[in-house]
């Protein structure tokens, strides 16, 4: 039989910006993010495409001119990259702030699928979401979690509302540091609370992972409190629950590894720390965890994704400047698709 050509593999472009800049080691530059991109091979197999995020350094030059989207995908496509997701500049608002807050968030929203529309036209987008946070903290969420959920979900409503013009999902990371997200339970009821088709969620295997252990929502906490890292039969089963609950919403996935703790910088406080695909310390079997994403609870694949990513955030300069890493993180990738994939006629 042909090899997996589906799910797409891609990878992300803002781990050059996450985490950089300012009293931290200097941004890597978009340029140097996509030649390390196609310049990985394993095997023959390359990246696919990128998910980026919509924000300045990296992507403000193509936003900002009448023929940034065209320049864009011409340099993609000299290096034979597609798009994929992209990550609407929300911080520069908020979802659960003052009225101007909410209303900067859903115009990031609107901005990102105008250009993820322009994209689309020119033949370099054929799959993805636009991805969002609540752009919020979990202690200023807990404030008044019913009525700042319900500020959130109205918030999301109507960037669902803008997306739909354009026949955009809108999908919410799953990471612990944004509130109204920071549990399984409170982004499940977030996301009930918005009731929009085109809402969703994005699992991020180190950050969705961190579910798990109740960070930030000790009350919603999966594994046992005295949970042993060698006891893999409890992690199964925790892994089964949580996916089985937020796999209905997924929209967009994310490849990764962690160690079990929490990482973080400027607005990224508390947050999974991703590790290499090949750090030792790594607690998740990345092939074998992918699954219970990609994978339903008969252990059908879904195809539910067009493309995967890998994200990587907050590693050092030198290990991203090393063209191994890259190497290491498309193999990683190619596991995945070879176990969970399936071959599709072009």
């Amino acid at each position: 039989m042909p090899e997996n050509n589906y799910p797409k593999l891609h990878n992300a472009t803002w781990p050059g910006i996450v985490g950089k800049g300012s009293d931290e080691e200097p941004i890597i530059s978009f340029d140097t993010m996509l030649e390390k991109t196609a310049a990985a091979e394993v095997g023959g197999v390359r990246f696919d495409g990128v998910d980026i995020g919509l924000f300045d350094p990296h992507v403000g030059i193509y936003m900002n001119t009448d023929d940034g989207a065209k320049l864009l995908a011409d340099k993609l496509n000299g290096l034979n990259l597609e798009v994929g997701s992209l990550v609407a500049n929300v911080w520069a608002g908020s979802a659960m702030g003052s009225k101007e807050a909410r209303d900067e968030f859903v115009a990031q929203v609107r901005t990102a699928c105008v250009f993820g529309k322009k994209l689309r036209d020119l033949g370099i987008r054929n799959g993805g979401v636009i991805r969002v946070d609540s752009a919020c903290s979990p202690e200023a969420w807990a404030a008044d979690p019913a009525g700042n959920t319900k500020r959130i979900a109205e918030t999301w409503r109507a960037a669902c509302d803008v997306a739909a013009d354009f026949g955009e999902k809108i999908a919410a990371e799953g990471e612990i540091c944004w509130g109204g997200m920071h549990s399984w339970k409170t982004m499940i009821d977030t996301l009930e609370a918005v009731d929009r088709p085109n809402m969703g969620f994005q699992a991020d295997m180190s950050h969705t992972f961190l579910y798990l252990l109740g960070y930030n929502a000790p009350e919603h906490r999966i594994l046992p409190v005295d949970f042993q890292w060698n006891d893999r039969g409890a992690l199964d089963e925790g892994l089964k629950k949580m996916t089985a609950a937020l796999r209905p919403w997924t929209f967009d996935f994310h490849v990764a590894q962690n160690d079990g703790t929490v990482h973080g910088t400027g607005s990224h406080d508390k947050t999974g720390r991703h590790c290499l695909a090949t750090d030792p310390n790594g607690r998740l079997d990345i092939t074998h965890d992918a699954g219970y994403w990609l994978r339903d609870e008969n252990g059908n694949i879904t195809k539910a994704f067009r493309h995967i990513c890998w994200d990587g955030c907050m590693f050092p300069n030198e290990v991203m400047y090393n063209q191994q890493t890259w190497n290491d993180i498309l193999a990683a990738l190619v596991k995945v698709r070879q176990a969970h994939g399936w071959y599709q006629e072009v």
